[in-house]
């Protein structure tokens, strides 16, 4: 069952079940599935591979953690545990990420693969591991440990 299958059909459970929270989450999974589908349309079949639905799901993660973070500089704990939860649904449908430590394991080994020295080489690397990495790791940690890792 693809992933986009798996929240359609856990859409339709929320609706039975009548959970306002999680179906209000997953519709809006849905809407930017579709969204998406619609501007990958070319010509004819719109269906989207699973790392592309994976993608949107990586997206709309990323734009709830920057919201608990306004939320929660603004002193609106409300509005941050309510994104928290949204956050907590969607991460159900994205792929185990892959820890610091193993993260940091890549990068050491791209880099003396490529033989980069200096914070010069740093968009080789970079370009090169979120090839590798994309969907398992968010970006932001993987520049950051490069950086690190460059750094030394």
């Amino acid at each position: 069952m693809s992933i986009k299958e798996k929240i359609l059909d856990d859409l339709k459970s929320a609706m039975k079940s009548r959970d306002s929270e999680r179906l209000l989450v997953l519709r809006s999974l849905k809407a930017k599935i579709l969204e998406k589908e619609i501007s990958e349309r070319k010509g004819g079949e719109s269906t989207l591979t699973d790392e592309q639905v994976t993608e949107v799901l990586i997206k709309a993660a990323k734009q709830r953690k920057e919201s608990i973070e306004q939320f929660e500089s603004g002193g609106r704990d409300d509005l941050a545990d309510r994104e928290k939860q949204e956050l907590s649904i969607i991460e159900l449908y994205l792929p185990e990420m892959m820890g610091e430590e193993d993260i940091r394991e890549a990068v050491r080994q791209q880099i003396s693969q490529m033989g980069a020295t200096d914070m010069g080489d740093m968009g080789k690397v970079m370009g090169a591991l979120m090839g590798k990495l994309k969907g398992k790791a968010e970006g932001s940690l993987i520049n950051r440990i490069v950086k690190e890792e460059l750094s030394k």
